[in-house]
């Protein structure tokens, strides 16, 4: 490789537990922004021949740190779609060959783009050896690379094509540990925007990748719906055209990257709003949140999220329930306190959490209709939720503070999302992004929108997608145990989406580090987060105060 090659910016991993980042996420509409300027200023076949660089680099690491095969006998098979993603498959089969590795590329349909035919040039000179079938067997192989399509396909895979991301998918499946799959900037099938995959009916196939590395920048559609899975692990290459990264995850100026609407949560993004825990701070520094709901014979909901409320900082946490035959107190935590709804004055809280198990009855809506007008931050998850969508006069009151400056939280996962917006949950999941940001325009509300890759959307069109969490969370609690974090980061009065962003990131980085102990992801359940939680933060913001 060439020094000018050697000297592009280092791959790095996003999720990297040592050094978390907050990232711009770029829409396919940013890249080919960015692309279109590269154009313009760098000489021609650059960017195919960095990325092509980039991945080869990455693969050779990894070749190098295999003791198990020598470089001589390991064997790299690379799929050749006929656009430009085939085009940065045979850089890398060019660079690998020229290394000493034994490559073979499939290009069942040769490549059109004038970069790839300067890439398939290249690589017939080199003596990369091209066939237009795949072979029998892709078992005598110890990476394969898919290299069909990038960003920007309209189409569901067919053909030949399907069949290969199916036969690769099965080598994902079947041999998990191994890191036999790379994908080349997004997996094959799968839009880069929405981590949906392309004509996801009747089964439309997509690659099933171990690792992606992904070009200029980070992709929305890799860290949420489908996308998760389908990438495994993502490396970035900014391949020098978002070398520099401003501090608020933005590109920097001059780094020919547009600056993206959409940003990879991490710490940077909220810590700097948590409060200090100074010697002289008192309870009432840390602020006073009621989390309301708890019907007859739902109480577990509410003390769930105020336990959670409680590892999470918050001075005083009340439990404000609607039904009868509550206990009187919480026996592991005795520091809560619970009153029938009626005796707690609600307006002289710092912050509620509303909806845990306040069922759907009329006097639940008769105390969102109360809570409402209060000039007190307030989160809404669960059955409040569902009112909400349902009574088109709470939806109202909500937009309406909203638009007064006071946005209430709104934290639906995909089905109640779909309730709100008078959708079903699949065309939500079809494009996540676009409904967080329907649901916070509709209701003048910061919105966090659950599930895989959860966004938090602010009415004021910031966008984050947050990285953390595992399927340890599936499960029940998990839900109310978020909305009683957020709510204490409220009473400590982060505002609005900041409080947001650091509820989901610390209650994913639980789930996360849970897992990573043997605690999840089977069998985790949502009472243990609140623990973690409170480890976390220490951890994270208030490490001082510790030593």
């Amino acid at each position: 490789m060439t020094d000018a090659e050697n000297s592009l910016p280092t791959l790095f991993d996003p999720l990297s537990d040592s050094q978390p980042r907050a990232l711009p996420l770029l829409t396919l509409t940013d890249l080919r922004i960015a692309e279109s300027q590269a154009a313009a200023t760098f000489p021609e076949h650059t960017l195919m021949a960095r990325a092509g660089h980039a991945a080869a680099r990455w693969l050779l690491e990894r070749i190098a740190a295999d003791t198990s095969v020598t470089k001589s006998q390991q064997r790299v098979w690379l799929i050749a779609g006929p656009g430009n993603n085939g085009g940065d498959a045979l850089v890398v089969a060019t660079e690998l060959h020229k290394a000493g590795i034994a490559v073979e590329v499939c290009m069942p349909v040769e490549v059109r783009p004038a970069d790839a035919r300067w890439a398939l040039d290249a690589a017939r000179a080199a003596g990369v050896p091209i066939d237009a079938a795949p072979p029998a067997s892709l078992d005598g192989y110890g990476w394969l690379v898919d290299g069909m399509f990038g960003i920007g396909l309209a189409r569901p895979l067919d053909g030949v094509f399907a069949a290969l991301a199916r036969q690769l998918s099965q080598r994902t499946k079947t041999r998990p540990t191994q890191g036999a799959v790379l994908a080349l900037d997004v997996p094959s099938g799968l839009d880069s925007d929405t981590g949906a995959v392309i004509g996801d009916v009747n089964g439309a196939a997509a690659v099933h990748a171990t690792h992606t590395i992904t070009f200029i920048g980070a992709k929305p559609g890799l860290f949420t719906a489908q996308g998760r899975d389908l990438a495994g692990r993502v490396t970035v290459a900014p391949i020098g055209l978002a070398a520099g990264m401003d501090g608020d995850g933005s590109p920097a100026a001059g780094t020919g990257a547009p600056r993206a609407a959409i940003q990879l949560s991490a710490p940077a993004l909220f810590g700097p709003f948590m409060p200090p825990r100074d010697f002289a701070t008192n309870k009432g520094t840390f602020g006073s949140l009621a989390v309301v709901g708890g019907d007859t014979g739902m109480c577990g909901a509410p003390i769930l999220a105020a336990r959670a409320a409680l590892y999470t900082g918050a001075g005083k946490v009340h439990v404000a329930l609607l039904g009868e035959g509550a206990p009187p107190y919480d026996p592991p935590h005795p520091e809560l306190m619970l009153h029938p709804i009626d005796t707690l004055p609600l307006d002289s809280m710092d912050a509620l959490a509303i909806g845990c198990g306040m069922g759907h009855g009329e006097r639940a809506t008769r105390v969102l209709h109360d809570v409402l007008p209060l000039d007190v931050p307030k989160l809404f998850d669960a059955d409040a939720l569902n009112l909400i969508a349902q009574d088109p006069a709470l939806a109202a009151e909500v937009t309406a503070r909203g638009v007064q400056g006071d946005p209430c939280i709104l934290t639906p996962h995909p089905l109640e999302a779909a309730r709100l917006l008078g959708s079903d949950a699949a065309s939500v999941q079809r494009d996540r992004l676009a409904a967080a940001r329907a649901l916070a325009a509709r209701f003048a509300s910061v919105v966090v929108l659950k599930g895989v890759g959860t966004l938090i959307a602010a009415p004021d069109g910031r966008l984050a997608l947050n990285p953390t969490g595992n399927a340890a969370l599936a499960t029940g609690g998990t839900g109310d145990v978020l909305g009683g974090i957020i709510g204490a980061l409220l009473a400590q009065r982060l505002p609005r989406f900041e409080a947001a962003l650091a509820g989901v990131y610390l209650h994913g980085l639980a789930a996360d580090t849970l897992s990573a102990q043997g605690d999840g992801p089977a069998g985790l359940t949502a009472g243990e987060l609140a623990p973690m939680v409170r480890t976390l933060l220490n951890r994270l913001f208030y490490p001082a105060t510790l030593a």
